[in-house]
């Protein structure tokens, strides 16, 4: 576990200070000590280095920003207890995103003060006697702030007041903002290429920067800018310029170099590869496993080294990771009866501090097409089961209240016992003629009865936005629980991982169905069939909570397209990456939003009739987020001067 320190300490100082008024930065941080001569000093310049690892929790994990990474495409829309930060996202009805209401302020505000931290880093490392692989590491950090932002915004501003990427040590309260081809040529393939030559194969500690995860990043830098010279469907950039590269070069060339760098990458793992089965990725007792490249890092052994963050309340706030509340369903509501007549209901599974469960905010819901398209295929590949809760289980033994109930009624009366299953998602509409859904009464929630069945029971066309499969893989974990239910209102205390070697393959992938020229064995097909053969080995079921050694690796493989397209590529990156913040910069990079995304289907809370939904998606806005009123407010410039600044339509 890498020493943590309170990022809000050295961020407060180093802030970079366009951002934000001089009286708000000598509020949070009178010391003298983080002034930003402290870069002058080793130890200024090493607590800033690791300062850059700490702000990450500020962006993932962060429930706000999360939803704005997912929901408003194929895998969430809105669940029955979002806000506006939600129905905004999504597009569909109820909102509408602005400068003011949308969470990409998250990535703008963590971003921007560790990409100064980043340039002072860089300025003084060599006069303190830093070595050039931790330097690497500050490059590293100041290209992915970069790539998150250009992502996000558009182009942005290279200069925050004490020159291009230089370390601003002065109030400056004006800002230019940069065009798509210079934040890339500039800001991002020169820190990210020298980093891949400096850092190190293994990292220093657990999870920091490494050769590995450098190369991705520059080889999904290649990928996204090779998008956005091609631009296939004529979406807008902004501040307007030419889609051509300053270099000379061409969308095909930065596709090869994306597939070059990228099977450099899996040819050169130094200590990563891919865990055995898929479930054993996202297994929180598996946390920190060689498959993650880099993390958001949270712990449970000390607050102090959680961010600060009390353990027994959390109050959705960063740097807590509380990313998991918002896709957690609400199925403490469930009831079973004490009594074999169908009296006495109760809560046969009460809220747990464990991954299959968790907080429920239920703020964002996946859609229909998840279950039925998606992961259609759920006896072959196990990443729909290591996905997902599909299974809510009774442990009523666990609260004092009902800890002395041996036996309790669930389903067509029947008896169930603990561990036993109480609502079950069915995989598909097999079953479906056969279930008697009710509105009222009997679960408590509206599900159905199967007859001979003790469980609850909902197929995928009847998930709303209320009731629907959990998110297992980012689920909350606790190791303080004791026998108990723990605290599932405290702190999640899992990392959250932002990179992981299994991408590789599918930047390789991608790249090479965009043209690249490919190595023997290393096909669009070839590549994307390591992670399918992985997915079809199984360890365990979530599902039947049991060891399950099973290998379908054989029909994986078999089932895969002989040729592969960049729907099917994206298709495999939403089951392989399902819920970790992916998808909407997955749709935007490859133009593909409006179409894969445009409309969608759930039923409305309290029933199983599936609706279908239209979002309104216009390429001319909505392919870049706004840049935040907050800062807009800040800058002092004309007002036609801040409308040029913000992006067209906002």
């Amino acid at each position: 576990m890498m020493k943590k320190i309170n990022i809000k300490v050295i961020m407060g100082a180093l802030m970079m200070l366009f951002l934000s008024a001089c009286n708000d930065i000598l509020e949070e941080q009178p010391r003298a000590t983080y002034e930003p001569g402290f870069f002058t000093t080793k130890e200024g310049v090493q607590s800033g280095l690791t300062s850059m690892y700490a702000h990450l929790r500020y962006i993932y994990g962060q429930g706000y920003y999360y939803n704005i990474t997912l929901t408003g495409t194929d895998e969430y829309t809105w669940a029955n207890s979002a806000d506006a930060n939600f129905k905004d996202a999504d597009m569909t009805s109820g909102g509408t995103m602005t400068p003011s209401t949308s969470r990409a302020d998250v990535v703008w505000n963590a971003a921007f003060p560790n990409i100064n931290t980043a340039s002072g880093v860089i300025e003084n490392a060599e006069a303190v006697g830093l070595v050039p692989s931790l330097i690497a590491e500050a490059r590293f950090f100041r290209a992915f702030d970069y790539f998150q932002l250009v992502q996000t915004f558009g182009g942005v501003p290279l200069d925050l007041g004490g020159g291009i990427l230089k370390f601003n040590k002065s109030t400056v309260r004006t800002s230019v903002r940069n065009t798509v081809p210079e934040v890339y040529t500039i800001g991002i393939f020169p820190d990210l290429k020298q980093a891949v030559i400096d850092l190190p194969d293994a990292p220093r500690i657990v999870g920091a920067a490494t050769k590995t995860v450098a190369r991705l990043y520059l080889a999904k830098a290649y990928l996204t800018y090779a998008w956005w010279l091609q631009n296939p469907n004529n979406v807008p950039t902004y501040p307007d310029a030419a889609r051509t590269d300053p270099d000379g070069h061409d969308a095909a060339w930065y596709f090869q170099q994306a597939y070059d760098v990228s099977t450099e990458a899996i040819a050169n793992p130094g200590p990563f590869g891919l865990q055995p089965t898929y479930y054993r990725v996202h297994l929180a007792q598996n946390d920190r496993n060689n498959e993650i490249l880099l993390l958001a890092d949270h712990t449970n052994a000390s607050e102090q080294y959680n961010g600060g963050i009390s353990f027994s309340y959390g109050n959705g706030e960063a740097p807590d990771n509380f990313a998991s509340w918002m896709v957690t369903p609400q199925m403490e509501n469930l009831r079973s009866a004490k009594n074999s007549d169908g009296t006495g209901a109760t809560s046969s599974v009460p809220r747990e501090a464990a991954q299959w469960g968790g907080r429920p905010w239920t703020r964002m819901a996946p859609p229909i097409g998840v279950f039925t398209k998606t992961f259609a295929d759920k006896t072959n590949d196990s990443r729909y089961d290591g996905t997902f809760t599909s299974v809510y289980r009774g442990n009523w033994n666990k609260s004092t209240s009902t800890s002395s109930i041996s036996v309790m009624y669930n389903a067509n009366k029947m008896p169930v016992n603990v561990g036993d299953a109480i609502l079950s998602f069915l995989p598909d509409e097999t079953l479906a003629g056969s279930i008697t859904y009710h509105s009222s009464g009997k679960s408590n929630i509206g599900a159905g009865e199967i007859p001979g069945r003790a469980d609850y029971v909902i197929s995928p066309r009847g998930i709303n936005r209320q009731y629907y499969p959990g998110l297992w893989k980012i689920g909350t974990y606790r190791t303080d629980n004791g026998t108990g239910l723990g605290t599932p209102n405290g702190s999640t205390c899992r990392p959250f991982d932002v990179a992981k070697f299994s991408e590789l393959y599918l930047v390789a992938a991608e790249a090479a169905v965009e043209g690249a020229t490919t190595k023997a064995g290393q096909s669009a097909r070839e590549l994307v069939n390591v992670l399918r053969a992985r997915a079809g080995k199984w360890s365990f079921s979530n599902a039947d909570n049991a060891a399950k050694v099973e290998d379908h690796s054989a029909e994986m493989i078999a089932a895969t397209p002989a040729t592969i397209d960049i729907n099917y590529i994206l298709a495999e990156r939403s089951r392989e990456f399902f819920g970790e913040g992916y998808r909407w910069f997955d749709l935007v990079r490859t133009q593909k939003w409006e179409e894969i995304a445009g409309t969608y289907e759930i039923a409305d809370a309290g029933t199983h009739s599936a609706k279908t939904f239209t979002r309104t998606i216009n390429k001319a806005v909505h392919y870049l987020r706004p840049i935040p009123q907050g800062q807009i407010d800040r800058l002092d410039m004309s007002d036609a001067e801040k409308a040029a600044y913000q992006n067209p339509g906002y």
